[in-house]
């Protein structure tokens, strides 16, 4: 009798099994049920329940991920007519559609980008990562309609990827409200609050009566989606409060709209710092907050997403450049652009950790009269530089919050200098009871191996105490004179680190063993 393989029974060859599986899969999810033998149907249940698995999650990796399983390229592939093809991508979500496009190939996605109209395809592109691949697929003229149907700010974030010349061709050839819009974005900092800001909302003037703001409503709705909160202006366009769409829908047609509309909202000026709005709105659940001038008229909304996205992003790169590199690194990097990101820190680390070296060369001797106490070098630095990061850490967080006062900022500074000589003062007694047995066990003599492990002991709580001080004060420094202190405060606290480390241990070392005990 033939006996088939696992993994080989739905077809002759691996790539039959893979492509069979795959049919089968989408067959299923299609029709809800299919037809086939016991042999296949038990093959083809681990890629489902794996399947699901993804679905379940819910999070974009996830569908990636099943979407990537799925692979039902036989509609891209397929013969369908534009508009029947058209219908049927039209089935998906856009953001579903964006998550397939890295499986297809070039030509696969130009079939999609001719397929959907101009609008469609800005929706699924915005929610395609990364962007701006996507779009310099598309021809010019087809790049123009596209953006211009964009959200303003996310065509300012493409736009800003590009040369000058490309982008202002781009820009030109775009009608002349799309340029206002994005001409109005363009002179705002990175930093600022409108720099994140979008046009997509619902403006209605005061003074409407319950039908006419519903017929506002729905005029807008067909230009903008974000309809959840309708907000009010005055003559002159000056913010006077919002209206929550499910309030407006109701009210009866008699009921006066000044009723409905809150006065105390939230808002947020469109220079103002993203840093310094956050702690001011992060307590309130609204979907979106508008934005103002300096004359207080309406610009345009901050959407939750846009924060959200915006702190995860400084988050980010705040975490990349805490370990050494210039910028956030992913996946789909060359191996120049990320040796680039990681060299000038290492560079910088390469000559501080030069000077490093010098200090402990000026211990040669202690270290030629007595070289066990180089088998124990490695744990105080570490345990200083562990204590550091974690002052530095806390540090951070703390002055995240950019209405911490100075008083608060002393306070930190004097909790983790307790902190860090506790915790020094408790290892530090750990390691000379634990070392101090360990090396009488291995033959040292009393005075020696308690010897070594006391000022291996001491030189821990002062390290680890100099560390949490250093820890938490360079931060605040760097934050004091303009300094991103997440850029600068790794490499350096790490080299400072080190020194106390090295200082303390093998000054104390010197110091007691040598010039009081006379163990040399």
């Amino acid at each position: 009798m033939r006996h088939y393989k696992k993994g080989r029974k739905l077809g002759t060859d691996a790539s039959h099994t893979k492509a069979m599986k795959k049919n089968l899969a989408v067959a299923l999810f299609t029709n809800d049920r299919i037809k086939t033998t016991v042999t296949r149907a038990k093959e083809v249940r681990g890629d489902i329940d794996r399947i699901i698995t993804w679905a379940k999650k819910g999070d974009l990796h996830s569908r990636r991920l099943a979407i990537a399983a799925l692979g039902d390229k036989e509609l891209v592939r397929s013969n369908l007519s534009p508009k029947a093809f058209r219908e049927k991508l039209l089935d998906y979500h856009e953001n579903d559609i964006a998550a397939a496009l890295e499986t297809l190939t070039p030509a696969e996605r130009q079939r999609i980008y001719h397929a959907l109209d101009a609008a469609e395809l800005s929706a699924v592109l915005e929610y395609a990562e990364p962007m701006t691949a996507y779009l310099n697929e598309l021809s010019l003229r087809r790049r123009v309609n596209v953006l211009s149907r964009m959200d303003a700010d996310a065509a300012v974030d493409y736009l800003k990827t590009l040369e000058s010349g490309e982008k202002n061709t781009l820009v030109e050839l775009m009608d002349e409200p799309k340029r206002r819009e994005i001409a109005r974005l363009w002179v705002y900092g990175e930093d600022e609050i409108g720099s994140i800001m979008t046009t997509n909302c619902i403006v209605i003037p005061e003074g409407l009566s319950v039908k006419a703001a519903m017929h506002q409503l729905v005029e807008q709705a067909a230009e903008h989606d974000n309809i959840s909160t309708i907000y009010v202006v005055d003559a002159d366009n000056a913010f006077y409060g919002a209206i929550d769409l499910k309030d407006l829908i109701i009210a009866r047609e008699g009921d006066p709209l000044a009723e409905l509309i809150a006065t105390s909202y939230p808002y947020v000026y469109a220079h103002e710092r993203i840093e310094d709005a956050l702690p001011r709105i992060q307590d309130y659940s609204e979907d979106s907050i508008p934005v103002l001038d300096e004359e207080n008229r309406m610009l345009g909304v901050v959407t939750a997403q846009s924060l959200i996205q915006t702190v995860d992003d400084a988050l980010s790169e705040d975490y990349a450049r805490l370990a050494g590199l210039s910028a956030e690194e992913d996946l789909n990097e060359t191996l120049v652009q990320s040796v680039r990101k990681r060299l000038p820190w290492l560079l910088v680390l390469l000559g501080l950790g030069m000077v490093v070296s010098s200090v402990v060369g000026l211990f040669e001797s202690v270290v030629a009269q007595l070289t066990l106490i180089v088998c124990f070098q490695s744990l105080v630095l570490d345990m200083a530089g562990n204590v550091g990061t974690q002052s530095l850490a806390v540090t951070i967080r703390v002055l995240m919050d950019s209405e911490t006062t100075g008083a608060q900022k002393r306070k930190l500074v004097w909790k983790e200098a307790r902190v860090g000589l506790m915790n020094g003062a408790i290892l530090g007694a750990a390691s000379f009871a634990l070392i101090g047995a360990y090396l009488l066990l291995h033959g040292e003599a009393a005075l020696m191996a308690f010897g070594v492990s006391g000022c291996i002991g001491i030189a821990l709580i002062a390290a680890m105490l100099l560390s949490s001080i250093s820890g938490t004060v360079i931060p605040i420094f760097f934050k004091k004179i303009g300094v991103d202190p997440a850029v600068a405060s790794g490499p350096l606290i790490t080299t400072v680190n080190d020194l106390v480390a090295v200082v303390s241990y093998y000054g104390l070392t010197w110091l007691l063993l040598i010039e009081w005990l006379h163990l040399a």
